[in-house]
């Protein structure tokens, strides 16, 4: 399967296709090394970082393996972050939220609640997965805890999984949520959003 371009909106954060038109933002509120610790995209300059990653997610999108997306506040109307769904299988009915990242201002807010429950709501409901996975870095313990927020289940890790940049060897911890928890999950998030 394709994936086609979609906004996906909701109260406090917007998902837009990722284009050219939101890279100047994105440069802006990912100019933290900080933001970039536990990525892939790790680079000396934060702002190469974030060129490095809307390189590969526009290429990732342009070819229809995944579908990128530009993190919106809607408060602001600011690209403050990016996120993918990726690895899509029909046949096992699944898919990945990955290479995901916010600007500092809006860890722990309702932006980032607001685009993971647009993110599983679509997967969900709209391309009828069975499975939506996401992983992070062993090391990254501040992204275990928002995925285990989520409702997320933590199913362990996959050892020696990735070399990042800096040539070290990371293991990746592989979180899910499965459709049978999807009703739970939803009504989670939906509460922590009205807070």
């Amino acid at each position: 399967m394709k994936f086609l371009p979609i906004t996906l909106t909701g109260r406090h954060g917007r998902l837009e296709p990722l284009a050219a038109r939101h890279f100047e933002s994105l440069e802006r509120n990912g100019a933290d090394a900080e933001v970039w610790r536990w990525m892939p995209f790790l680079n000396a300059d934060p702002q190469e970082s974030v060129r490095q990653w809307c390189a590969k997610l526009s290429e990732m999108q342009a070819s229809g393996a995944a579908a990128a997306f530009a993190i919106i506040e809607v408060a602001t109307g600011e690209a403050v972050g990016g996120t993918v769904l990726f690895d899509y299988s029909a046949a096992h009915q699944r898919v990945e939220i990955g290479y995901t990242w916010h600007a500092k201002r809006v860890w722990r807010t309702a932006v980032n609640t607001a685009c993971k429950f647009l993110l599983l709501r679509h997967a969900f409901e709209t391309l009828g997965v069975n499975r939506v996975q996401l992983k992070t870095d062993a090391r990254n313990e501040r992204s275990q805890a928002a995925i285990a927020r989520l409702g997320a289940v933590r199913e362990g890790v996959l050892r020696a999984h990735m070399v990042l940049p800096d040539g070290f060897v990371r293991d990746s911890v592989m979180f899910s949520i499965i459709a049978s928890e999807w009703p739970g999950v939803k009504a989670g998030l939906e509460a922590k959003m009205t807070r």
